[in-house]
């Protein structure tokens, strides 16, 4: 690896990291409502609105779940383990068809009732503060891991391009690059809330999109073609790996990894919208159709994941030694491309890392606003003290995830995101069972997903790897059938288990079940029917990005 400054990689990466921070404070005036009081409610910071259209949408939630860690991550699995890696790939195919049956109903009940977060609905639907409170607090502890690794993606940008990240024995020097992003990330989030990622998603993604572009056409062909980048990858993965005995990867997943293969995909599509950020996203589009137009185009981002993946055996073919497998991406940019375009590509990661940061912390910050602070400790809460709060919390939230980054080994930052997932698919009964039916109830929703998150953390802890002896991966043994299977999924089934069960018990003996105040006709309601009026217009009608 080259330890010196790449001076004009630098100096790309900054020139696009300037233009979006600029972008990001500007994005205050950008589709902003005219009615004062609203300008400083938290449908207006942290929803933006609630005025985005598709085109708008589809940018933004495609930087909000394609981050600078998938973007990183991905190929850095495949570089380490090989077939393994494309899990992502069929994962993010099933989860459009799962979540067009169910956002549209979420936007509908959340837009005719004003709900800000999925807690927000929980409790409105069950009439349950409690179970409001465990689904908030879930989706803050998923989402603060989650803010740290796409810090770790810029920090790794930064390793590769000499600058921070090294072996400098004055830390502050070593991590002063990072702490400036870190800080112009906060100041312009907190300015123009959702805003500021919603217009830097068009640069993030036409950055990652031409990226992608010139590495699947380009590298291949200084590499000899894809006949050797597969032939080099495959005998690397026939190699045994001293530390575990066994060959290093598979060039094609084997009949023993098809369990974990499966229900990985399966667990990770069911939890992907279950995080507050792309339940934010959603919620900030303006009417049922951006929903449903965008679950049918967002597919395109897969066709993107899967070629990015392959930058994993490319990296292999190329030579790229890296002790850290989430440097091998970055490295291989830096040794194949020019100067100047790997300081595009490091740009796109880098700002690939900014969006769905500032998304998550905005997300977290309105969960603890609307679900803990207002229900809890100020309920006569005005909006602009809840929009108050809420950017004071979004730069906490951000200010741990930074400490988790300087202060953790990265590996463990990682493990705990995987974590983060196991986690927050035990909120999937609540939300999407609460969206379809209120058969469920709230006491038996409450012990479920107490019951997935004991289990779910108490046997990702007992998961050794090579380099750890806790929290090394996120599959184990799935009990009765004896397959090593993902956690998550294990744990999800056991919370609906104890869901129905503890149900049928609580309507035998007539448990109280709350109170419903939703409606049937609220999960199918437009903008222009009864009650529902499309929310804080924005300033300025021409501004880009409508129906």
């Amino acid at each position: 690896m080259n330890h010196g400054v790449n001076g004009v990689a630098l100096g790309v990466f900054v020139f696009f990291f300037v233009a979006v921070t600029v972008m990001g404070f500007l994005a205050a005036r950008w589709r902003r409502a005219d009615n004062v009081d609203n300008a400083a409610s938290l449908d207006e910071w942290g929803l933006g609105g609630r005025s985005f259209g598709t085109w708008i949408t589809w940018f933004l939630l495609g930087g909000d779940l394609y981050t600078a860690y998938t973007f990183v991550a991905v190929p850095a699995a495949v570089y380490a383990a090989g077939a393994a890696g494309f899990f992502a790939v069929p994962y993010t195919i099933l989860v459009y068809p799962l979540i067009f049956t169910f956002l549209p109903r979420l936007w509908s009940v959340s837009h005719k009732h004003g709900y800000v977060t999925t807690s927000d609905f929980v409790r409105g639907r069950f009439g349950s503060k409690g179970l409001s409170l465990a689904v908030a607090l879930t989706g803050i502890l998923a989402t603060m891991p989650y803010i740290a690794l796409q810090l770790v993606g810029i920090q790794a940008v930064l390793d590769v391009m000499g600058v921070g990240g090294g072996e400098n024995t004055n830390w502050f020097v070593k991590d002063l690059p990072l702490l400036i992003a870190f800080a112009v990330l906060a100041a312009y989030t907190y300015s123009s809330g959702l805003r500021a990622p919603a217009l830097i998603a068009f640069v993030k993604d036409g950055l990652i999109y031409i990226v992608i572009l010139v590495a699947i056409i380009y590298i291949p062909i200084k590499l000899g073609g894809f006949d050797d980048i597969f032939a080099k990858a495959g005998h690397a993965f026939e190699q045994v790996n001293p530390a575990t005995g066994k060959p290093r990867g598979e060039l094609a997943s084997g009949d023993k990894a098809q369990w974990a293969y499966g229900t990985l995909a399966l667990g990770s599509a069911l939890a992907l919208f279950m995080y507050p950020h792309s339940i934010t996203a959603t919620l900030s589009s303006r009417s049922r159709n951006v929903i449903r137009r965008n679950t049918t185009i967002l597919p395109l981002y897969s066709l993107m994941l899967g070629l990015l993946a392959l930058l994993g055996f490319m990296a292999i073919a190329a030579g790229v030694k890296v002790k850290n497998g989430q440097l091998a991406i970055p490295q291989l940019f830096e040794n194949m491309f020019p100067d100047w375009f790997a300081g595009v590509a490091f740009a796109a990661i880098g700002i690939g890392a900014l969006v769905p940061a500032a998304i998550m912390s905005i997300a977290a910050a309105n969960l603890f606003t609307r679900n803990i602070y207002k229900d809890f400790i100020k309920p006569a809460a005005t909006p602009a003290q809840e929009a108050k709060v809420s950017k004071l919390v979004s730069l906490l939230v951000k200010v741990g995830a930074l400490v988790f980054v300087l202060t953790m080994d990265k590996t463990v930052a990682i493990n705990f995101q995987l974590l983060g997932g196991i986690w927050i698919l035990q909120t999937f009964p609540a939300l999407v069972g609460g969206l379809f039916t209120r058969w469920f109830h709230r006491w038996a929703l409450l012990a479920g997903w107490a019951v997935g998150m004991v289990y779910g953390t108490v046997a990702a802890y007992g998961v050794a790897s090579p380099t750890q002896k806790h929290f090394g991966g996120s599959n184990d043994q799935i009990p009765g059938i004896g397959e090593i299977g993902y956690i998550g999924l294990t744990a999800f089934v056991l919370n609906v288990i104890v869901t129905v069960v503890l149900t049928v018990v609580l309507r035998a003996v007539k448990a109280p079940a709350g109170v419903d105040e939703t409606s049937p006709s609220d999960y199918t309601a437009d903008v222009g029917d009864p009650g529902v009026q499309a929310e804080l217009p924005p300033a300025t009608a021409g501004a880009p990005g409508g129906h």
